[in-house]
C-alpha cells in the first residue's frame, strides 16, 4: 500500500467533486490550504449534474430573507436548525454571485434580468435557472473549469475506503485507485444511474493512503439504497459510512426524501418541480386532480406530501401510474406548447420524447422515486464534524438546514454556502493548533419541547468490530433472500420508503441484521460499495424505527397526525423567524464572521 504524505500546509483532502466539494476546495486553496480533490469517478460526474429544479436564493427587490427562512422551516416540519437557515438565506445571494462571477449563466428575460422560477413550498418564485432545466450541469461545468485551472491537485477514480484515524483525530483517508467498473446491470443503465461512465473491463485498483491535517466528506447521498432513485449510481452512502466507522456522530438518517415525478416508463428520469411551477397538474387515470385531496397547495405542496398523494392514488388504482399533465400551459395551441416546453425545459423534453410521449399533447405516466437524504454527518455553521479534522459538506452533511423535509432548489444552494464556509476556516483551524470541533450542537426542540440532540436519530457505533447498538438482533426463522445490493434495495423500498410502520420496519430490521453478521470480505469497489450501504441502511432502519411520530419525509402510517401541519406549528415556525431576525448574532453564525460579498 502506498502512503503519499502533503508537503506544506496545512493540507486538506476534499473527498467528492459536487458543488459542495468543488467550491470547498476552491476557497481552501485561496486561503493557503494545499489542497487535494478525490473523486469516485472522473472530475465532471456528481449529484449537482443532475439538479434540474435550480438554486433558491433571495436576489430580486420584492423578495424577503424572511420568507425564505419561513418557507425552508415550513418545508422542515419545525426541525431546521434555524441558525443555519438563517445562514443559508443571508449568505445564500453572495454564492450565487460567486457563482456568476466563475461562469455560470443564469436564464434572463428580454429585459436583461432573472428569470424566475416557482417550485413548490415557495411562497415566491426565488429559483434560478440555467440552461431552463439544466442548472446543475452549468454549474458543474463552471466549478471544474475553475478548479482546473487553480492549484487543486485531482485524483480521479479514486475511491474512498476509510478514514485515517491517528490519535483521535482524522489525518487522511485510504483509496483505492484506478478501478475500472464492469457494465452496470439493465436496472442500472438508465439517464440517472447509467450515465457515469463507469464501463469497462473489471480491473482492480491500487490501494493507497493520502495523510493531510484535515478530511472533507463532499460525497453526496446514498440514493442506491432504493429500487427507485433519482440519484447517479455514484450515490452509495460512502462518506456516511466511512464517518460511522470512524465514530463521527451521524443523525436523523430517517429523512430521505422521495420526488414526486420521475418518467414512469423506461429508465429512470426526474421531471423537475418546476414543471409543475409553471402550470402542470397532476391527474389519476380518469383525469381527476386529486393532490388537492392531501393538501390545500395540491401539486405545489411540500414534496413528501404530493410523493405520498401520489402512492396513495397510484395503490388505489392497483399501482398504475397517475399523469402528470402539462397540456394546458402556457398556449392553447400544441406546437407552441410543444416550443414552450423545449425551449423551457430541454433536458426533459428530450427524454420525454426518446419514451415515445408528446407531452404538449398528452399526460406522461409518472411516479415517486428517492430522491435526497436530509440527515448526514452531524456539522456545525462551518462543516465541522465530531471528529476533529473532519468536516462534511452538501448531501453527506446533516447542517441542520433540511430539517425533515427539503425545501425545493435548497439542495444546491447549501452545498454552496456551507461548502464556501468550510473551505475558509481549515486553514484557520489547522493554524490554531486545537482544531475545535462540533461538540454542542443547535438542535431545536421537537413538537413536544424536548431537546432532539437527546434523541439519537442512528445506533450507536463502537469501534474493533464496528458493531451497532440498537438495532434488533437475528431473529431465528426470519427468512429472506441473501444478500445483494438488489435485495437490500428491494426491502427499503418495501418497508422503509414512503409510507412506514412498525412491523415494516422491524422486518427490515431484522433482515439487515442478518445480513450484517455474514462474513463477507470486500474487494472490488462494488464490494465495498454494497458494505456501505448495509451499514447506511442499518443506522437509517433504526433511526426509522426509533422516531415513532410522522414528521415530514419521514411517515408512519402507525402514528398519529404529521407534525408541521397544525395552526401551533406554523405559530412557532413564525416566532423562530422573528427570533433569528431579531437576536444578537449566534457565534457560529456569518455575522460573526463576515465575508465581502462577491460583486457580479
Amino acid at each position: 500500500m502506498t502512503v503519499h504524505e502533503t508537503e506544506g500546509g496545512p493540507g486538506a483532502i476534499v473527498v467528492g467533486s459536487g458543488i459542495a466539494g468543488l467550491l470547498t476546495a476552491l476557497h481552501a486553496v485561496e486561503h493557503g490550504c494545499r489542497v487535494t480533490l478525490v473523486t469516485k469517478d472522473v472530475l465532471e460526474h456528481a449529484n449537482t449534474r443532475f439538479a434540474q429544479g435550480g438554486i433558491a436564493g433571495v436576489m430580486f427587490d420584492d423578495d424577503r430573507a424572511d420568507d425564505h427562512v419561513r418557507d425552508t422551516l415550513v418545508a422542515g416540519a419545525g426541525l431546521s436548525d434555524p441558525a443555519a437557515v438563517r445562514v443559508l438565506v443571508d449568505e445564500g445571494p453572495a454564492r450565487i454571485r460567486e457563482l456568476i462571477a466563475l461562469g455560470v449563466a443564469f436564464d434572463r428575460d428580454d429585459t436583461g434580468g432573472f428569470v424566475k422560477g416557482l417550485e413548490a413550498a415557495h411562497s415566491y418564485p426565488r429559483i434560478l435557472h440555467a440552461g431552463g432545466d439544466a442548472t446543475g450541469t452549468a454549474i458543474e461545468k463552471a466549478l471544474v473549469a475553475r478548479l482546473r485551472a487553480s492549484d487543486v491537485a485531482v485524483i480521479e477514480h479514486a475511491f474512498l475506503v476509510d478514514l485515517v484515524v491517528t490519535d483521535g483525530r482524522v489525518s487522511g483517508v485510504e483509496l483505492i485507485v484506478g478501478e475500472t467498473i464492469p457494465t452496470p446491470s439493465p436496472r442500472t443503465a438508465g439517464a440517472l444511474r447509467g450515465a457515469s461512465g463507469r464501463v469497462g473491463p473489471a480491473d482492480a485498483g491500487r490501494r493507497e493512503i493520502v495523510t493531510a491535517d484535515a478530511v472533507v466528506l463532499a460525497t453526496g447521498g446514498a440514493g442506491e439504497l432504493y429500487a427507485h432513485s433519482t440519484n447517479p449510481e455514484v450515490a452509495t452512502g460512502d462518506g456516511i459510512a466511512a464517518a460511522i466507522r470512524a465514530g463521527a456522530d451521524v443523525r436523523d438518517l430517517e429523512f430521505f426524501q422521495f420526488h414526486p415525478t420521475i418518467i414512469g416508463t423506461g429508465d429512470s428520469f426526474l421531471v423537475s418541480e418546476a414543471v409543475r411551477g409553471e402550470g402542470a397538474t397532476l391527474i389519476d387515470e380518469h383525469a381527476r386532480r386529486f393532490a388537492f385531496d392531501a393538501h390545500p397547495d395540491g401539486e405545489l405542496a411540500p414534496r413528501d406530501v404530493v410523493a405520498r398523494a401520489i402512492a396513495r392514488q397510484m395503490e388505489l388504482q392497483g399501482g398504475r401510474p397517475v399523469f402528470l399533465d402539462a397540456t394546458h400551459i402556457h398556449s392553447e395551441d400544441a406546437a407552441e406548447r410543444a416550443a414552450f416546453l423545449a425551449r423551457r425545459f430541454p433536458t426533459i423534453d428530450r427524454a420525454v420524447r426518446e419514451r415515445g410521449l408528446d407531452w404538449a399533447r398528452e399526460p406522461i405516466p409518472v411516479t415517486p422515486a428517492a430522491h435526497y437524504l436530509m440527515g448526514g454527518v452531524g456539522t456545525d455553521l462551518f462543516g465541522r464534524t465530531t471528529l476533529p479534522g473532519l468536516y462534511a459538506v452538501g448531501e453527506v452533511a446533516r447542517t441542520g438546514v433540511h430539517g425533515a423535509n427539503r425545501l425545493a432548489s435548497n439542495s444546491l444552494l447549501e452545498g454552496a454556502v456551507f461548502g464556501a464556509r468550510a473551505g475558509d476556516v481549515i486553514a484557520e483551524d489547522a493554524a490554531s493548533g486545537s482544531w475545535p470541533t462540533f461538540a454542542t450542537p443547535h438542535f431545536p426542540a421537537d413538537r413536544n419541547g424536548s431537546p432532539v440532540a437527546k434523541r439519537r436519530s442512528a445506533p450507536q457505533v463502537v469501534t474493533g468490530e464496528q458493531q451497532s447498538i440498537g438495532m434488533p438482533q437475528p431473529t431465528a426463522g426470519v427468512e429472506g433472500p441473501a444478500f445483494s445490493r438488489a435485495a437490500l434495495q428491494e426491502l427499503l423500498w418495501a418497508d422503509a420508503g414512503l409510507v412506514r410502520d412498525e412491523a415494516g420496519l422491524g422486518h427490515a430490521a431484522s433482515v439487515i441484521s442478518t445480513w450484517r453478521v455474514q462474513q463477507r470480505t470486500p474487494v472490488t469497489e462494488h464490494d465495498f460499495e454494497d458494505e456501505n450501504l448495509l451499514l447506511v441502511a442499518e443506522h437509517l432502519v433504526a433511526a426509522a424505527l426509533a422516531r415513532r411520530e410522522s414528521v415530514g419525509a419521514h411517515f408512519r402510517s402507525d402514528a398519529g397526525a404529521v407534525a408541521g401541519e397544525t395552526p401551533r406549528d406554523r405559530d412557532a415556525i413564525d416566532a423562530e423567524v422573528v427570533r433569528t431576525t431579531a437576536s444578537d448574532p449566534d457565534p457560529w453564525s456569518s455575522a460573526a464572521h463576515p465575508k465581502e460579498p462577491v460583486a457580479c
